[in-house]
C-alpha cells in the first residue's frame, strides 16, 4: 500500500519553526506535529532553519469581501463607476479587476481572490540577484572564510558612497541557506565558521565535564588589574591550544586589544615544549608587547614560573571550567577550526602554513574594531615578530 505523503498547513509549519529556534530537536518536533524526523528536517532546510515571513495582503488590495460586493453588484447590473463609488475606490481599480477575472458576465469572487493571492507570489529579486558585481564580491569573501557579519561591514565601510554594493548579513545567510532560492550555492556554507546545513538556535549546545587541575603558584586571573581586562593597551595576550588528530597540537596566542594572532607549530603539548615556543615567540617582540598572559589551566604551562623569569611577563590562570574568562582566544581559536577541522591531523602543516593562516585572520575585519583589521591596528606601532 503506498503511503500519503505528510502535508502540513500553515500554523503547523510555524510550530515546527518556533520549535526548532527555542531548541527543539527534529524528534522532539515531529513528536508535537505527528511527524516523522525526516519530514521536519525537509521542512527546516527547504528555508536553510530561517522561518519564512507570514504573508501580509497589502492594505490597499482589494479584500475578499469587497470582491464579494463586486459580484453581488455586477448581478445588479450596476455600473463600473456606481461600484467603485460605493467601495470608494477608483474605477480604474474595479475595471482591471474585472477585466482580469473573465468580464462581467462570469466573474467570481472567491476565484478572483485565489488569483489575486497566486499572483502576489511572484518572486522578487534579492540584492544579490539584482547586482552580479555585488554577489561576486559576496562569494569572494566567503571563500576567504570571511563571515557575513565581517563582509556586511567591510562593504558598509568600503563601497560607503554605494549603497548598491551594500548587504546585510541576514541577507547573506538567507542567500546561503534558503536553497529555494538558489542564489549563493549552498555548498559556499562550508566556508563559514560552523559548517552547518542550516541555521541553529543559539540554545543548541554541548556541554561537557573536565577535572580541575591545579597549577602550582599560578596567579588567578581575579588579580588581574582593571587596567588589562579594559583593554587599554597592547601587549596583554590570551594563550590556549588548539588539539588534532594522532595527539598533535598548536599553540594560539591573541593580542586583547587588537585580537593580532599569533599560531605557533608545536612538537608536543608537554610544558617543556610549550614554555620553549612561548619564549622563542616573545624574546622576539618589542618589550612594548610584552606585558601578560592569560592561559587556562592546562598542565602544559606548568613553568610558568620560569617563563615570568625569563620574558618578564606575568601569567594569569582562568578558573576551573571558564573558558569565557578567555573569550578573545576561544573566539580565534574558532575562526582557526575554520583551516583545521576536528579531527585533522596539525603535524602535517609547517610553521610557514600557521603564519599564512594567522595573517588572514590578521586581515579579517572585525566587528568589535569597527571593521577595521587587527593588522591595521597595529600597524602604527611596532611590527610583532613571529
Amino acid at each position: 500500500m503506498k503511503r500519503t505523503k505528510r502535508t502540513f498547513t500553515p500554523e503547523e509549519r510555524a510550530l515546527v519553526f518556533d520549535l526548532w529556534k527555542q531548541g527543539a530537536g527534529f524528534s522532539e518536533i515531529g513528536r508535537v506535529v505527528a511527524a516523522k524526523p525526516g519530514s521536519v528536517f525537509t521542512i527546516l532546510r527547504e528555508n536553510g532553519g530561517i522561518k519564512p515571513e507570514a504573508r501580509q495582503r497589502n492594505i490597499i488590495h482589494l479584500t475578499l469581501s469587497e470582491r464579494e460586493e463586486i459580484r453581488v453588484a455586477l448581478s445588479a447590473k450596476m455600473s463600473i463607476r456606481a461600484i467603485a463609488k460605493m467601495l470608494n475606490r477608483s474605477p480604474s481599480t474595479i475595471s482591471r479587476e474585472v477585466a482580469r477575472n473573465r468580464g462581467r458576465r462570469y466573474y467570481k469572487a472567491v476565484d478572483a481572490d485565489n488569483r489575486a493571492k497566486r499572483m502576489a507570489k511572484r518572486p522578487k529579486l534579492a540584492a544579490l540577484e539584482r547586482f552580479p558585481e555585488l554577489k561576486q564580491l559576496v562569494i569572494d569573501k566567503l571563500e576567504l572564510k570571511w563571515s557575513p557579519e565581517q563582509i556586511s561591514g567591510w562593504l558598509r565601510v568600503e563601497y560607503s558612497r554605494r549603497k548598491k554594493m551594500q548587504v546585510s548579513h541576514e541577507t547573506i545567510y538567507k542567500s546561503l541557506y534558503v536553497r529555494a532560492r538558489n542564489i549563493i550555492h549552498h555548498s559556499l556554507s562550508e566556508h563559514l565558521r560552523r559548517k552547518r546545513p542550516m541555521r541553529h538556535s543559539r540554545y543548541h549546545s554541548r556541554k561537557g565535564d573536565r577535572g580541575t587541575i591545579n597549577i602550582v603558584d599560578g596567579v588567578s586571573i581575579h588579580e588581574r588589574s582593571k587596567h588589562i581586562e579594559n583593554r587599554r593597551s597592547f601587549g596583554h595576550w590570551e594563550g590556549d591550544l588548539v588539539t588534532g588528530s594522532r595527539n598533535t597540537h598548536i599553540a594560539t596566542l591573541v593580542d586583547r586589544k587588537s585580537r593580532f594572532t599569533i599560531i605557533l607549530k608545536l612538537a608536543g603539548k608537554d610544558a617543556t615544549t610549550v614554555n620553549a615556543a612561548l619564549l622563542s615567540t616573545f624574546r622576539k617582540m618589542p618589550l612594548e608587547y610584552r606585558k601578560s598572559l592569560t592561559w587556562d589551566r592546562g598542565m602544559e604551562l606548568a613553568k610558568h614560573a620560569d617563563f615570568t623569569k625569563e620574558i618578564g611577563m606575568p601569567v594569569y590562570f582562568c578558573d576551573p571550567q571558564c573558558p569565557w574568562q578567555r573569550g578573545t582566544n576561544e573566539n580565534t581559536n574558532s575562526l582557526i577550526r575554520q583551516y583545521f577541522p576536528k579531527k585533522t591531523d596539525l603535524s602535517q602543516h609547517s610553521q610557514q602554513r600557521l603564519n599564512q593562516v594567522a595573517t588572514q585572520l590578521n586581515e579579517r575585519p572585525r566587528k568589535t574594531l569597527k571593521y577595521k583589521t587587527p593588522s591595521h591596528m597595529i600597524e602604527k606601532g611596532v611590527a610583532v615578530v613571529t
